[in-house]
């Protein structure tokens, strides 16, 4: 895929992925690397958190595999810890983890919606808590982008229980921003669309019998003739997270090619 050549736009940051052993927060972790940035990363495996890590550092890059399992809101608060100790400081949080497993209003159980709430809205929550806690600690700015979703708007039928919790987000997102804005902690969102990851590949094969063809086949009907792109995503979030982006907080971007209130 193409993507912004390097400018330095993280140079020397230290920046926490949550969620970044695959999909879109890998993405985004490569993206810092080529970036200038230093770069940790949580997930719940430890195979492919190491493979990834292992990859940036074969390129140069600096980074660090956290295993967590962001449920755990102790865990999440325990790996802005570890990064805390392992560099000093964290400059920059991306909230890239998200479950996206299916339920409607009338079959989802409470297990299931809590295991939303959990990943969802308590991981970002409490990993922003800790994180905005070390930067005004030291009197320092910073930047958080959460990895949202366009279906906070609504969404599908069968994602209730994911929409009630990525809705929650945006909330925390601009209630942070807002609270945090004069300690120059800056917080925005993305709402990103359908995308091409490796989860939503086992998403679309557990959940609605999808084949191996199932990209080609959606692509087809979309507007831009693809699904959204991990990197392209990820250069996005990278400018976000810079000095480059200015004075942008509490902002929640739809980043996706299906228009918000467009009918045909």
């Amino acid at each position: 895929m193409e993507h912004l050549g390097r400018s330095g736009l993280l140079d020397d940051k230290v920046v926490l992925v949550n969620g970044g052993s695959q999909g879109v927060g890998a993405a985004i972790a490569r993206a810092a690397v080529r970036e200038g940035a230093v770069v940790a990363v949580t997930g719940r495996r430890a195979q492919p958190g190491e493979a990834l890590v292992a990859e940036l550092a074969a390129g140069g890059g600096k980074a660090l595999f956290v295993r967590a399992d962001l449920a755990d809101a102790e865990q999440a608060k325990g790996a802005v810890a570890e990064v805390v100790a392992a560099y000093g400081r964290i400059d920059c949080l991306v909230n890239s983890a998200g479950l996206t497993s299916r339920g409607t209003l009338l079959d989802t159980t409470p297990e299931l919606f809590d295991q939303h709430i959990a990943i969802n809205l308590k991981a970002p929550f409490f990993a922003m808590q800790a994180t905005v806690a070390d930067m005004v600690g030291r009197g320092a700015p910073g930047t958080i982008v959460n990895i949202i979703t366009s279906s906070a708007h609504g969404g599908q039928p069968f994602l209730a229980p994911y929409v009630a919790a990525k809705a929650g987000l945006i909330g925390l997102t601009r209630n942070a921003a807002h609270a945090h804005r004069f300690d120059r902690v800056r917080i925005n969102g993305l709402n990103i669309g359908w995308t091409a990851t490796e989860g939503e590949d086992a998403t679309q094969k557990t959940f609605h019998g999808a084949g191996d063809d199932w990209r080609e086949e959606a692509a087809a009907k979309l507007p831009m003739g693809k699904l959204g792109q991990p990197d392209e995503i990820a250069d996005f979030v990278v400018f976000l997270l810079s000095d480059r982006s200015g004075v942008v907080t509490g902002s929640v971007i739809d980043w996706d090619q299906n228009v918000l209130g467009g009918l045909d």
